[in-house]
């Protein structure tokens, strides 16, 4: 079997590492890809969407599966489908709910998924002024398109916001991503992150996860793609479980199918837990980065199959490890900001636990950093402190110049 992968991040690694566990067999391409996919399969250089497809034609695909978001919300599933290929991803119209901030709030509130009261704005004038009547702050203000995870900010004030929405929507701060923007009630409480796949009919979540978005520690600082995560979320009970399913996966469910989104891909559901309950603060509709990482090591079924079953759309189950994961992402000191790459990378083989590469390529004689996040260091354990010790642990082992890392992930 051949299957295709779209992504060069740690994300991408880990779903092929985790393919290549079950089914050894399988042949892996990755577009554009790393230096730790190099390791299981082919990288090609192809990032076109249309040379893509006849990539997949001509070369027999069988199953392609869409790692970033951006190529699906450019339509990479419609291009696919249009020729018959085997794509796992939303279609273009269902992808909104991760590329329009807006259209997501609007299904939220029309199919009475529990989220935070919210309005949202096209125009700057309108904000400005909803915002002068805003007696209550902290407030949310996010950036309704695609911005690489850093359009949402908090504001503590009226002067903040104003200047947010004005650095969104007249500066193009994130580009066409602020074109609108969302206003939104903050929520005080925890987050939890859960992963699922939906075939089209149902949902069938994954184990939660806990993200550590802050450069630095004790979340502060600039908002990253993500510095580490661990698996299970330990503040999510099985209560909290209960009422997720209750308020946010069924009416999502039934939402889906009432709007016509019929499409086999993850949906990725950004909560915010307290004592009222649980909340929905996003959809993404792609796997997660970096939960990937520390979720598929802690998955004991074959997730090759389960994503054939979801495009093939039957029904399927997923059984866990009794066990927990601690992910460290090694970073460029600089990142998120102004950073330097081409430094090389030195003592991976001395790694012993899943180890994932994201922003590093291979050269004639080394491996070399090539972007912010360089790598994820997956520990596993019996207990969160097991896992996260041994991803410390491993992750002294590597070192490049100017490295970054935070030191406590998993830390509750």
């Amino acid at each position: 079997m051949k299957v295709l992968i779209v992504g060069s991040g740690g994300r991408e690694h880990a779903i092929g590492w985790k393919i290549k566990q079950d089914n050894p067999s399988v042949e892996l391409f990755f577009s554009m890809g790393n230096a730790g996919t190099a390791e299981i399969g082919e990288n090609i250089g192809i990032s076109d969407l249309e040379e893509l497809k006849d990539f997949a034609k001509n070369n027999k695909i069988d199953l392609t599966i869409v790692g970033p978001e951006m190529e699906l919300v450019d339509g990479i599933v419609d291009i696919f489908e249009a020729e018959g290929l085997k794509i796992f991803g939303p279609n273009q119209k269902a992808a909104e709910l991760e590329g329009s901030k807006v259209f997501a709030k609007d299904f939220m509130e029309k199919h009475g998924v529990k989220t935070a009261f919210a309005k949202s704005f096209r125009h700057f004038v309108d904000a400005r002024d909803y915002l002068n009547t805003i007696e209550e702050f902290p407030v949310v203000i996010k950036a309704s398109g695609l911005a690489a995870g850093k359009g949402v900010v908090i504001v503590q004030n009226n002067d903040e916001a104003q200047e947010v929405i004005r650095d969104m929507m007249n500066d193009k701060t994130f580009g066409d991503a602020g074109t609108q923007v969302v206003i939104e009630q903050f929520l005080e409480g925890f987050e939890c992150s859960i992963l699922s796949i939906y075939n089209g009919k149902e949902i069938v979540p994954f184990i939660s996860a806990k993200d550590h978005k802050k450069i630095g520690e004790g979340e502060t600082g600039l908002n990253t793609g993500g510095m580490g995560v661990v698996a299970p979320n330990p503040l999510f009970t099985d209560a909290h479980f209960e009422a997720f399913k209750k308020d946010i996966l069924e009416p999502t469910q039934k939402g889906l199918a009432a709007e016509g989104l019929d499409f086999a891909g993850v949906i990725f559901f950004g909560l915010m837990v307290n004592e009222s309950g649980v909340y929905l603060l996003e959809y993404n509709v792609r796997f997660g980065d970096p939960e990937t990482e520390a979720v598929l090591p802690l998955m004991n079924s074959d997730l090759l199959e389960i994503i054939e079953k979801a495009v093939n759309g039957e029904s399927f189950e997923v059984s866990w490890k009794n066990q927990h994961t601690c992910c460290v992402v090694l970073a460029s000191g600089g990142y998120p900001l102004n950073y330097d790459k081409g430094f090389e990378i030195k003592g991976l083989d001395r790694v012993n636990v899943p180890l994932f590469i994201a922003g590093a390529q291979k050269t004639e004689d080394a491996i070399v950093t090539s972007g912010g996040r360089v790598l994820n260091v997956v520990g596993i354990g019996d207990s969160l402190e097991q896992a996260r010790k041994s991803a410390y642990d491993n992750i002294a082992k590597i070192n490049f110049d100017y490295a970054y890392f935070r030191e406590d992930i998993g830390k509750v």
